[in-house]
């Protein structure tokens, strides 16, 4: 997906927030303030989480998060989004900052298309030539919401925790500056290495994979 320099964003607004306690298999916990909102472009769900210091001034550390209900709640191991959510609660929890889960299942195709694609991989396709297989695109988020998210919580400049250039561009394009782009940790298993390295090779994600 790509967004026109420049583009505007229409305005969103906080509808609520709730304190929750988070906890986690391995009983790591913190506790977050979760944001709901109105206004928002495509009208989903979308949730941001204030963790830790986030209301302390400086540059928020923000991770936007796409929803993988295979990873964040089954523990897939055919992706690394599972670990990649655990790992940013943490260090946002450290630092002060954002989470925003993102309702935008398999690359924005949806969970039926997504296990779909999984079994077009399984014949042999990397993950972007199966979503094309579905006559779908390689990458069809779009991240308007999270800058409306962000803009509606007076958020303008953010540490982008991904290793996602192309969630960078499009902040970037949609009026949210992101003024350092911060790597998550590598999480490959014999299960995901091939998924890994087709995001390194197509996408020019930064994830230093072992030889």
């Amino acid at each position: 997906m790509t967004v026109d320099a420049g583009a505007a964003v229409a305005a969103a607004k906080v509808r609520t927030r709730v304190r929750v306690p988070l906890r986690f298999s391995d009983g790591w916990g913190t506790t977050a303030d979760v944001y709901t909102f109105t206004g928002l472009v495509d009208g989903k769900e979308h949730l941001a989480l204030g963790i830790g210091d986030y209301r302390a001034g400086g540059v928020p550390l923000v991770r936007p998060h796409s929803e993988c209900m295979t990873g964040d709640v089954f523990g897939s191991e055919r992706c690394d989004c599972g670990p990649q959510l655990r790992e940013s609660v943490e260090r946002i929890a450290a630092t002060g900052g954002y989470l925003l889960y993102l309702r935008q299942e398999g690359r924005g195709i949806g969970l039926y298309a997504k296990l779909d694609a999984y079994a077009l991989q399984d014949d042999g396709l990397d993950t972007y030539e199966a979503n094309l297989a579905l006559g779908r695109g390689e990458d069809e988020r779009d991240y308007t919401a999270a800058a409306q998210m962000l803009i509606a919580l007076g958020v303008g400049s953010v540490r982008l925790l991904t290793n996602n250039p192309d969630k960078a561009r499009q902040l970037d394009a949609l009026g949210v500056e992101v003024v350092e782009q911060v790597p998550t940790a590598v999480h490959v298993s014999a299960s995901n290495v091939s998924y890994l390295r087709a995001k390194v090779e197509r996408t020019g994600h930064t994830i230093a994979l072992p030889a």
